[in-house]
């Protein structure tokens, strides 16, 4: 019985095909980078049969002997295939994290300069699954173990990789099938770079215990960048909606990087806010907080308006509530700040305890402990800002007391997003 398995040719050019119509690229100025192996030659090559325009890359490192023939080889493909090509040399600085890497961005640097839509890439699924098992290896987190999407963003460019589901195999035998020709980097046996020490010693040892450890990285790679996409876009609603700006793709990634990776001491800024994380979750607070207080009387005003806390104090009547009105009569009170080894009782049926594990109780950040009022009856502690009332000063049922309320103003008011702008500190 003959196999149903599709040839090499067919596979990749319907694999090409349902990649260039699912993402409306017919029409797009399309730039494929060429390398000159086999890979990216393949890629050229199916873009010519996919009737797709498309023009080439080809960025010198200068790193080895032989990379003045490679730029050579791809001139003479390029003007055989009637194929546009574009020749970059690049310096390669070599920096602290590795040759590899700074390659890397030496060559992103120039393809960023590429005048096109879409920029095409021939990675393909042994390089994602390379790339997934390098960054686990590093400790990389949920981002790193995402591997490389199959179609991102370059500087207000599409960065596709529409191989990204096929094996290498299957991208040398269609060379092969098709008679084409290619140059082989002889860094690509220098075991000293990871990834070649990867593909080289790592792979076929995976290989004889799971013959499909590839499809099983690239396929976690797809949940973790599905969660990825997730997190992004609940952090770009989150902003929006405490009125901050939207940041740039890159300064996003960076932003949910530092936020979902750092510790207790994690201090994101943007757009004149700070972003902070406790417990979990994320704090948004007043790029400017911290502004100098001076204690203030409270003589029975309803509103007592804080600048430098970024509030207000608001007091209003309530029989059997508050703070009971005898004790203003006796003694003055003062809004004053935290000063260390405070307690309160905000509950008759539990013991005075410190501020501080009160406000651990609460889950209130410890940025935020030393910027909120606290009111004095005399030189007694009666009343803390998202604490309560001590026990000692509520008022009798009969009484009409003073009932404190903190209200925090908004940081920002957008005029175009409206209420829902409000920021609370």
């Amino acid at each position: 019985m003959a196999s149903s398995r599709k040839p090499p040719s067919a596979e990749l050019a319907a694999a090409l095909a349902r990649f260039v119509a699912d993402h409306a690229l017919q029409g797009k100025r399309v730039a494929v980078g060429l390398s000159g192996g086999v890979d990216s030659v393949t890629l050229l090559h199916l873009l010519r049969n996919c009737s797709v325009e498309a023009k080439a890359i080809h960025v010198n490192h200068g790193l080895s002997v032989n990379a003045g023939a490679w730029a050579a080889f791809c001139r003479r493909l390029c003007k055989r295939w009637s194929v546009p090509l574009t020749v970059r040399r690049v310096r390669v600085a070599r920096a602290e994290k590795g040759l590899e890497a700074a390659a890397r961005e030496a060559r992103y640097a120039a393809f960023r300069r590429v005048d096109c839509d879409v920029l095409m890439l021939a990675h393909h699924l042994d390089d994602q699954a390379e790339t997934v098992l390098m960054n686990l290896l590093r400790g990389a987190g949920a981002r790193g173990a995402s591997g490389m999407p199959a179609l991102g963003r370059l500087d207000g460019k599409m960065l596709a990789r529409p191989l990204l589901e096929l094996r290498r195999e299957a991208l040398a035998a269609y060379a092969r099938s098709h008679g084409l020709e290619w140059v082989d980097d002889e860094s690509n046996a220098d075991e000293s770079l990871t990834r070649n020490y990867v593909r080289r010693r790592i792979g076929p040892l995976l290989e004889a215990r799971f013959p499909r450890w590839r499809e099983s990285l690239a396929r976690a790679a797809r949940h973790f960048s599905a969660a990825d996409v997730k997190a992004n876009h609940l952090l770009r609603s989150f902003l929006a909606s405490r009125g901050l700006r939207a940041p740039s793709e890159a300064k996003l990634v960076e932003m949910l990087k530092q936020l979902t990776s750092g510790g207790a001491r994690t201090l994101v800024e943007h757009d004149g806010a700070t972003l902070r994380t406790y417990r979990g979750k994320v704090v948004v607070s007043s790029k400017n907080a911290g502004l100098a207080f001076a204690p203030l009387a409270w003589r029975g005003e309803r509103r007592l308006p804080i600048p430098a806390l970024g509030g207000e104090l608001f007091f209003r009547r309530a029989r059997g509530q508050g703070i009971d009105p005898d004790f203003l009569k006796e003694k003055s009170c003062t809004v004053k700040l935290r000063s260390g080894g405070e307690r309160l009782q905000p509950h008759a049926r539990r013991p005075r305890r410190t501020l501080k594990n009160l406000f651990q109780e609460a889950g209130i950040a410890p940025w935020e402990r030393d910027r909120l009022p606290l009111l004095y009856c005399g030189s007694e502690l009666a009343w803390v800002a998202r604490l309560g009332l001590d026990e000692r000063f509520r008022a009798r049922a009969d009484a009409l007391g003073w009932v404190p309320q903190w209200r925090s103003k908004p940081l920002f008011l957008r005029k175009s997003q409206g209420a829902r702008a409000k920021i609370a500190a």
